[in-house]
């Protein structure tokens, strides 16, 4: 069973989004483009101007183990990057929920939730 937590949007319109709890293989095998690819612009220019500025000052030796310490550390702490990036967009941390993978996450949190459905009926 993996654990997500669901993050409800600000307007009534959009789905709610599922985020995996855990360690982020993506992030730390890929780095700033992880970062790029889930909008987290200011994160992953600081990713890559650290990239850079290490390969400037840091000596050859220590490279590598800095190199590996940074992707573990942003494997490590990826989703939340992810998580915080939400919270200021003005969305609201939710539901966890567990399951098997993500379409089922979802599914339970919906069958828990109906209101969630984007463009459901509402009661007034």
């Amino acid at each position: 069973m993996r654990v997500y937590t669901a993050h409800l949007p600000p307007a009534a319109a959009a789905a709610p989004v599922l985020l995996r709890e855990g360690f982020a293989w993506g992030a730390c095998l890929f780095g700033g483009v992880w970062l790029a690819a889930h909008r987290l612009w200011l994160a992953a220019l600081i990713w890559f101007g650290l990239a850079v500025l290490g390969a400037l000052l840091l000596p050859s030796w220590a490279l590598a183990p800095v190199g590996l310490a940074a992707a573990l550390l942003l494997g490590f702490h990826g989703q939340d990057l992810r998580r915080a990036a939400l919270s200021r967009r003005g969305w609201q941390p939710g539901e966890v929920v567990a399951a098997s993978d993500a379409e089922a996450a979802l599914a339970r949190l919906l069958d828990a939730r109906p209101e969630l459905l984007p463009g459901a009926a509402r009661p007034a």
